[in-house]
């Protein structure tokens, strides 16, 4: 009886500051997983690899790469995603452009074990991108694609997104090693991991 009523309950609308809590709460979870990331020389897929990959390439700031990578995706967001949307969205990948330059001077590791950064890093990724898809937000790019596959055929955003982090990953071959490769792979699991079993279609219907 308590399933077939709170099935009927109506959903309500987040407000300006529920979304506002959660651009700030789910970029900073992504970012302190990010610094995990960087201190154990890892990589990731998404926008964010691919930020990953010109950095390594160039030597280029993270922050600037990866708020510009993400420029050409917004025209996919507005069209297929909406507005609210791809204004969320621009925010987010704004504010963690801004958080990856200035994170190192509030908050600076002095050692962290790199299966333990793939790992933990990794879902504090994936979490992070929980709070901002329950939110009709994301981290722009590749994110975008996967959000807008899965409300248009009913993929699975974990699945798609890790086949797409999978391809990523191996283009990383020429800047880092076997090993920060295979656990670059374990990172990745973790944080899809995150987004197969928490991020379901029909799971979580605010919006």
């Amino acid at each position: 009886m308590s399933d077939v009523a709170s099935s009927m309950t109506p959903v309500a609308r987040h407000s300006l500051f529920d979304d506002a809590q959660a651009l700030i709460t789910g970029t900073l979870f992504v970012g302190i997983g990010l610094a995990m990331f960087r201190h154990a020389g890892l990589m990731t897929g998404g926008t964010v690899g691919l930020a990953f990959l010109a950095h390594y390439a160039t030597g280029a700031a993270f922050g600037p790469l990866f708020f510009v990578i993400n420029l050409p995706f917004y025209v996919l967001a507005w069209k297929r995603m909406g507005r609210r949307f791809t204004l969320k969205t621009i925010a987010a990948v704004t504010l963690l452009a801004w958080l990856s330059e200035v994170l190192p001077n509030w908050f600076q590791l002095q050692q962290v074990a790199p299966w333990f950064a793939a790992i933990g890093g990794g879902l504090l990724v994936g979490a992070g991108f929980i709070i901002l898809f329950r939110h009709r937000a994301s981290l722009g790019g590749l994110n975008v694609l996967v959000l807008w596959l899965q409300e248009r055929f009913g993929w699975r955003a974990g699945v798609v997104q890790m086949a797409i982090d999978a391809a990523i990953l191996l283009a990383s071959w020429p800047w880092i090693d076997a090993q920060r490769l295979a656990l670059s792979v374990l990172a990745a699991a973790a944080m899809n991991f995150a987004l197969a079993v928490n991020h379901r279609p029909g799971r979580y219907m605010a919006f």
